[in-house]
Order: C-alpha cells, then structure tokens, then sequence
C-alpha cells in the first residue's frame, strides 16, 4: 500500500457508519528529514509544524497551542509517550462560522499520523482511526 493509501483508510466510514475523518496526513519526523509523505488536500502541514510535533518537548503546547496547517490548536491531551497510546489529542480554534474541530496526532517511531475530524466528530472517533495506523505503522517499524 502507498502512503496515500493510509490517508484513503483513515477517511473510510468507522463502526458506526459514519467518517470521522475529514482531512489526514502522514508526515515523516527523523530528525533532518522532516516531510510530508502524504496528505489528503486540505490539510497543509508545514516542515516547521511537523519538527514541533515529532519533538519530544511539547511543554508549551499546554499554554501556547500548537498550528497545523496554519490553524491554531489548543491541547487537549498530551499521551504522546504513553505505551499504546503514542497520541496528542487537540481542538482547532473557531472557523468564520464558529466551527471547531477535533484533532489527533499519533506518533510512530519515524512518523506522525495527523487526522482532523469532521465537524460531528468527536475526539474519541477520530483517535480510534489514528490509533490503528499507528499501531500498526509501529508494528511494521515505522
């Protein structure tokens, strides 16, 4: 499967029937090779964005939020060095219509798994999509 695939599968309906996932990317996070592998087209992940995401000191995103694609997220849970949870979990800032949106970024040894729900979503819907990716990316030794 391609990279691109992976964003594909995160954008498929869950149990429920539904897709949480509006926008995913994939994005590489070894140190002087910070890049996006892949990422569906409204989500725009700068080398930047993805260096303060792969970091191992994310200590201001409490106070200070943290942007992907441009957007400015306020952290809700940081679990990034949990055992089998290996994920932030994050809430966009109101659009023009007063829309937020649930964010989760999963982290693999060698990349990031970025997925950005839809407006229904909620936090946990798009996690569990996150979740098996990263699972499984880490399993592969990714």
């Amino acid at each position: 499967m391609s990279w691109q695939g992976y964003i594909d599968n995160l954008k498929t309906a869950d149990q429920s029937g539904t897709c949480p996932v509006a926008e995913a990317a994939i994005c590489g996070i070894t140190s002087g090779q910070e890049s996006v592998w892949a990422s569906s087209p409204g989500i725009q992940v700068t080398v930047d964005e993805i260096k303060k995401l792969g970091a191992s000191d994310r200590s201001s995103f409490a106070q200070n939020g943290v942007h992907i694609g441009g957007v400015r997220c306020r952290l809700i849970r940081d679990q990034m060095d949990f055992d089998g949870v290996f994920a932030l979990d994050l809430k966009t800032s109101a659009d023009a219509e007063g829309n937020t949106f649930s964010i989760c970024v999963g982290k693999a040894k060698t990349a990031i798994v970025i997925a950005k729900g839809t407006k229904d979503a909620s936090g946990g819907q798009v996690s569990s999509k996150v979740f098996k990716i990263v699972e499984y990316l880490r399993k592969a030794g990714y």
